[in-house]
């Protein structure tokens, strides 16, 4: 894993680049607390926070687990984990003294009453506030359980502080199991105290679409079905499904990414500007979005939806096994690696503009990017009968060397008129200082109360109803493709863009060099 490394710059220089506010002190409960999420991300994100004076001063951190725990071991479990995730957390003997005693412990099963009313007891009181966040890192099976269980024990109720609860996806498994969570975890906690985390929505590149979409006036007469051909939304992943095979199984690619991720950015880049920044203004937005997908009938599936699986191979320098040959797969597993979707959007602004989302696993790089092509000009006047020029492209890179790029066409230097393509680059970074991670930026938002980067339950559901059609057809089919692993060579991939102009971007290129 790598290693992450704290820039050398004050933390008052920190706050006023990112323009960031400490909240409220508060009991931050983690369930699942020794599991893989927190780990990896939540306790890094949590001692990142702390160092940037994010959190507020007399905040706790509360660790809810099985094991039979005390809470020294806890703190050798959390300085172990942020040694190996975030060092600089931990090599600092004062730094690791003040997280240290922020950190609690509740031990015991999470269908047991008792566990749910020791929590209550553990919960700390700032000026008469015990503000408290809850944050389900445990299987999807368990949320309804334990937002019943703090419902129980009164910790749903606001009356001594806000109350929060946070879950991650899968958000249900299908449209039906959705609507039923949706209905199970509102009956114990009102929907504005529900954030569904999505941590796309929390990297850097998809918010800053947001404001360079609404903060400048240069691209709103062109973004359109008049000037834009067609829109690429891809997520490329080097690995294999590795250690996640058991959820995997169950999930596949349409479901892991396209049904959350990838259809949230989607409706990011389409939606009309809100009437505010408020949450539900925004998430209006999306909606209509989400809303006006075209429904995709089931006689034509095949026609806008490819999914594959990968074999044997070699990416990124690494021998992959086949995915039948992971542990915890099935020998005649049908399970997509990889799935591509085309949608349209039926309104006035995008009617006939193909969006092509695409996602796998074991593919040559790791690129995620959304790519606006541009329609070619109707007349060039600089090439010869025959030829082309390359459309111009405006990319947002969201990792790596996350950032914007614009594709234009220029004179290439000398007598003759030869044309060449030129890269305006823009990236994200900050005065020496690196980008805020996904789950600090979402942890600081749900803790302040902001909910514009979390799913609503509408928006969950109509995600559901946009990818079932594709879901019932493959569920029908007991064969699949299959592609080797580094590579892309998946098969229908090129039919399905076939007519939008310029085909798929080369994600194995660094991206200047596209």
């Amino acid at each position: 894993m790598t290693q992450q490394k704290c820039p050398e710059v004050s933390a008052d220089k920190f706050a006023s680049i990112i323009g960031s506010e400490q909240a409220e002190p508060a009991n931050i409960v983690i369930f699942g607390a020794s599991g893989d999420l927190s780990k990896r991300k939540l306790l890094p994100a949590l001692a990142h926070m702390h160092r940037w004076n994010l959190l507020g001063p007399h905040s706790r951190i509360i660790g809810a687990v099985r094991e039979k725990w005390s809470l020294s071991q806890w703190k050798t479990y959390v300085h172990d984990q942020l040694l190996h995730y975030f060092p600089d957390a931990v090599l600092n003997p004062r730094s690791w003294m003040r997280i240290s005693d922020k950190l609690e412990l509740v031990v015991g099963d999470l269908s047991d009453p008792a566990m749910y009313e020791q929590l209550a007891k553990t919960l700390h009181s700032e000026d008469g506030r015990k503000n408290a966040l809850f944050y389900l890192a445990i299987p999807p099976s368990w949320y309804e359980r334990v937002a019943a269980n703090l419902n129980k024990a009164g910790l749903a109720d606001e009356s001594e502080g806000f109350r929060r609860i946070v879950v991650e996806k899968p958000f249900g498994m299908d449209l039906d199991s959705a609507q039923s969570l949706n209905g199970s975890m509102q009956q114990y906690f009102s929907e504005s105290q529900i954030y569904r985390i999505d941590h796309y929505l929390g990297k850097e590149s998809v918010q800053n679409l947001m404001v360079f979409r609404f903060a400048n006036s240069v691209l709103e007469p062109l973004w359109n079905r008049n000037y834009i051909d067609h829109v690429q939304i891809s997520v490329s992943e080097s690995l294999g499904i590795g250690y996640r095979a058991g959820y995997y199984e169950t999930s596949g690619a349409l479901r892991d990414m396209i049904q959350s991720h990838l259809l949230q950015v989607l409706a990011l880049v389409a939606m009309e500007a809100p009437v505010s920044l408020d949450a539900d203004d925004v998430r209006d937005e999306k909606l209509k979005v989400l809303r006006a997908i075209r429904r995709i009938r089931a006689d034509e599936v095949d026609q806008v939806a490819v999914r594959a699986q990968y074999t044997a191979g070699r990416a990124d320098g690494v021998d992959i096994p086949a995915y039948r040959n992971e542990k915890n797969v099935a020998d005649d597993s049908i399970t997509e690696t990889f799935a591509a979707v085309k949608f349209h959007v039926d309104n006035w602004r995008w009617q006939d503009v193909p969006f092509l989302l695409r996602t796998g696993k074991a593919l040559p790089e790791r690129v995620s990017e959304i790519c606006i092509r541009f329609k070619a000009p109707p007349h060039t006047l600089f090439c010869q009968q025959g030829e082309r020029i390359s459309n111009n492209e405006l990319i947002f890179r969201l990792q790596p060397d996350e950032g914007m790029l614009l594709s234009m066409t220029a004179k290439q230097p000398g007598l003759a008129t030869e044309l060449r393509d030129i890269q305006l680059d823009a990236r994200y970074g900050m005065d020496g200082v690196g980008l805020p991670d996904a789950y600090e930026t979402l942890f600081h938002d749900v803790l302040l109360g902001e909910a514009g980067l979390f799913s609503r339950a509408d928006e969950v559901v109509e995600s559901w109803r946009v990818v079932e059609p594709i879901m019932q057809a493959w569920s029908e089919k007991k064969t699949i493709d299959t592609y080797p692993a580094g590579t892309c060579d998946v098969p229908g991939l090129d039919d399905l863009i076939s007519g939008c102009e310029g085909g798929w971007r080369d994600l194995c290129s660094p991206p200047h060099e596209h």
